[in-house]
Order: C-alpha cells, then structure tokens, then sequence
C-alpha cells in the first residue's frame, strides 16, 4: 500500500527527510496551499508569492522525475484552508498504509501534526529535519546545565564538528571570530555589485496575480519581485553572491546606504529557508572561495557564522524553550506598534529607509533589523509579540523558528538576556556612523534633547532610566548606568518626560 509523504512550502529540497525511501511507482507527494499558513500574520505579498510560486515549481521537478503529486491551489473551491483539513481530503483521495513528514519550522504546527494520527485514524511518521547542521537533540545535549546560552561558544563546537574554517582543532588564522574587522561604513565613493535576480515566469506571474487579487490590502509591493524559486536560481543566486559580493561583505555587513537595500549581503535566507539551498552547500561554497583566494577569511568567516553558528544557534534555542518563549516580557514593554512600521510614514530618515526597502522588497539587512527597526521598538517600549509579529509578515526569510529569538531575544531582549549578553540599545551616533541617514533627516543627530533632536538620543537615556531595576546589574552596561547615576532626579524625570510625550504623539 501506498506512502502519503506531505511536503510544507518550506521543505522545498529532494534531500528533505520526508522523501527517504520514497517508491515513485507507489507513493504520492501531497502538497498543500492552505489559507491559514497565509494569513495568520498579515504577510509581505512577495513572501507569499515566493512560497507558493517555488512550492508550484518543486511540485513541477518532482513530477519530471515521474512521482506522483497531489497539489492543493490555494483558490482550489474544495480547499479547506488547513493543513488538517486538506490532510483529510486527501486520506479519502488516496489508499495509504501511513502519512510521513518532516518535522515544521513552526511550534504550531508540530502541535497540529502530533494530532493527526489520533484525529484521522492513520499513522503519522514525524521525522526529524536533517538539513540543519546540528539537529535538535544535538542543540539539547549542548545546552544541558548551562545559565546562559552564548552563540559564541555553540560555534566554536559546530566549527569543529563541520572542519569548516579549521585546521585539526585550530580556526585557520588562529581566532574564531573576526567581527571585530567587520564594522567598516561604507565610503561615499564605494560602488555596491549589482546583484543577480530573476524575473518572473510564467508560474510566478499566475502567482503574482492570485496574490494581488486576495492580499490586496497586505503590506508590501510585488512591483520589484524577483527572488529565485527554483533550485536552479538559487545555486546561480549562491554564485552571484560568490563572485559579487562576498570578497566586500566582511568589511561592510553592517554599513547602510540610502536607496542601497542589500549592499553586500547574500539574500540567500529565503532560498535557504525554504529548502532551495542547504546551508551546508553555501557555507562550503564560501569555504571554497576563500581557499581559492577569491575571497578574505574576515569575510568567509563572518558569513559562515551566521548560518554555521547563528542560524543554526536560533533555531536550537527555539525548540529548547518553546511553547513559553514567544509569551516572554522581561522588561515588561507594553506600548502597542506604531502605524510607521506598517506605512513608513516617519520623518526619521533611517526608519522611513529601512520601511520602505522592506516594503519594496521583503527585505532589510540584519543591521538595518536589529540596529533601526529593533533598536526603535526596544527604547520605545513596544510589546515584544507585536515586534515580532511583524517581522515575521514582512520579510521573505522570517519563519518563526528563526524570527522569533532573533527579534525576542536579540533585538528586544524581551528573553532577559538568555540569548544575548546586554541589550542592543543605541542613540543616533552609531546609526550616523554606520549609514548616510541622518543627513536627510529631519532631526538633528547631534542633539540630545528638545523638539529637534534625534529621537533615539531621547529614547536611549530613557530606556535606560525606565529599565534600571532590569538591567543596572549587567556589567556590559556599567558604563551608561554610571552617566545615569550622575543625574539627578529631576534631570531624570525631565528625560523621561520628553521621551514619554514623543512617544505619546506616535500614531499606532
């Protein structure tokens, strides 16, 4: 009897668990475009057009190879609208001995998953997703008795057990980590690579106009929609990369540029996300450059630590500590979002930036994320699940298993420091020294306080203030405390007046 083997539109990859010992002449692949997975947050278009258009092109390259898929459309009339519903339809469609899947990227819908063999009478195969580096049982071992969970030393562990970047048990170039090299603006003269996209085919623009008709109110443009949905692009967007922007991205992985979106970074987190790269391949690419001297360690380096070590880092920590993460609150922030998140209608030059690359493209570069609209919502007070609600609907690589510690923890440090060691408050001087934004800007960088002055240099020695019994104790921020000391209280209480009526005057 026949194998009902269930592919999710992030499990995109021949290599995915659920199709091991698959029988072509046997089994059936069942694909689904349900209404729940695209709208339980409001979603970037391009996101959704990205998962359904690739899942209709991997249904198309797995039917060449003559297996068997039964795809559900979203605008299907029979269409159910969940995974549940459509998993039902189709037992009744199709004799099978038993279902099998690779376990989701979300908490959700494991839940959902572990119910079904009870709910519909057939055994459920549940197995583990292999295309990481460090499976979750791996992640489990290595965070057993620690207080804390620093990425740093988690790395170190997956560099040895790759030999990625290693000579015998040694980092090539004697150290780990050479972030400290990293942190260059870019020059005014400097010229970003033109980077390889894709335009749309002819199943792509069946998609793009299915999303226009039912997301019409989303958030987000499908004007400049051209990311790679299928393998093939993929690999040639990896070689872009390569060629293009790999040699630069060390020196500039965390500089902004007005109207320069992706500077030098990969754009592979989607492609990577939905299964159309493995992480090992790309980090072996970068490798492989640096041994053919096409690109610098400090560069290969850095790349290779955000998906050997952070991707792999967020998603160990998800699965450790969900169900109760997502509802963490450490500092107790309560202000709901502003409406300039959604409309990027802000007079400050840096957010209306980031806004508008993200609705332009479903995409904004780690600083721009944790550095503008992060470092916005945490000196502001927003709630942490509105935060990262929205992260997670407006960019194309945010799945909740790699969005919610990164933007919870990292950029909110809503988790009270289990991921990240202070806070990743700043004023406006580092956003001036790291991008071209605040000479646009209709508020002066250079002020501390007053109707003009920038309103991260208001929000800064507020948050601090506001969040003294929080985070006075933490070494990392002795320095900043021991300036808040030295105020007195009325200097105090008129910081937190000011911050309290800009924030007051947000729309939200």
């Amino acid at each position: 009897m026949a194998v009902l083997r269930i592919i999710l539109g992030d499990q995109l990859s021949r290599h995915i668990a659920t199709l091991d010992g698959l029988d072509a002449g046997r089994d059936v692949v069942l694909m689904m475009e349900v209404a729940e997975e695209t709208a339980y947050v409001a979603h970037h278009k391009q996101k959704i057009a990205l998962v359904l258009s690739a899942m209709r092109h991997f249904a198309g390259e797995l039917r060449a190879e003559g297996i068997a898929v039964d795809y559900v459309a979203l605008d299907d009339p029979a269409n159910t609208g969940s995974f549940t519903g459509e998993l039902r339809r189709a037992l009744q469609r199709h004799r099978v001995e038993r279902v099998v899947v690779t376990e989701p990227g979300e908490w959700r819908v494991l839940v959902a998953m572990r119910g079904w063999a009870g709910l519909l009478g057939c055994p459920v195969e549940i197995r583990d997703d292999t295309r990481f580096f460090a499976g979750r049982a791996r992640f489990v071992r290595w965070a057993a008795g620690r207080r804390s969970f620093r990425m740093e030393y988690f790395y170190r562990e997956m560099r040895r057990e790759s030999g990625l970047l290693m000579q015998g048990d040694a980092p090539i170039g004697g150290q780990w980590n050479f972030d400290a090299e990293n942190r260059r603006r870019l020059p005014r003269d400097h010229v970003v690579p033109p980077r390889r996209r894709f335009a749309p085919d002819a199943i792509t623009a069946g998609v793009l106009a299915l999303v226009e008709r039912r997301f019409a109110g989303n958030f987000g443009s499908l004007a400049d929609f051209n990311w790679p949905v299928t393998r093939d692009q993929a690999l040639q967007a990896l070689e872009d990369f390569i060629a293009q922007a790999l040699p630069l991205f060390g020196d500039y992985q965390d500089a902004m540029r007005g109207g320069e979106p992706f500077v030098h970074h990969s754009l592979l987190a989607p492609s990577l996300n939905i299964g159309l790269l493995s992480p090992r391949e790309v980090c072996a690419r970068a490798e492989a450059a640096f041994h053919a001297g096409q690109a610098p360690l400090n560069a290969v380096e850095g790349f290779i630590r955000q998906i050997l070590g952070w991707r792999e880092y967020v998603r160990g920590l998800y699965w450790l500590k969900m169900p109760d993460y997502a509802a963490l609150n450490a500092l107790e922030a309560q202000r709901p979002l502003p409406a300039f998140y959604w409309s990027g209608d802000t007079p400050m030059a840096c957010l209306r930036h980031a806004i508008d690359h993200t609705r332009r493209h479903a995409y904004s570069h780690h600083i721009q994320r944790l550095m503008l609209t992060g470092n916005f919502a945490l000196l502001a007070g927003i709630r942490p699940q509105a935060v990262c609600d929205w992260y997670l609907a407006v960019y194309a690589d945010a799945f909740e298993w790699v969005e919610l510690p990164n933007t919870l923890g990292m950029a909110l440090f809503a988790d009270g420091g289990l991921l990240a060691s202070k806070p990743y408050a700043a004023s406006g001087a580092y956003i001036d020294r790291m991008s071209d934004f605040c000479g646009g800007c209709a508020y002066d960088v250079k002020l501390k306080s007053g109707p003009r002055a920038c309103p991260f240099n208001r929000l800064y020695w507020a948050f601090l203030i506001r969040n003294q019994r929080h985070l006075s104790a933490n070494p990392r921020l002795a320095m900043p405390y021991r300036q808040v000391a030295a105020m007195d209280a009325a200097r105090q209480a008129a910081i937190l007046r000011e911050a309290e009526d800009f924030l007051d005057g947000l729309e939200t």
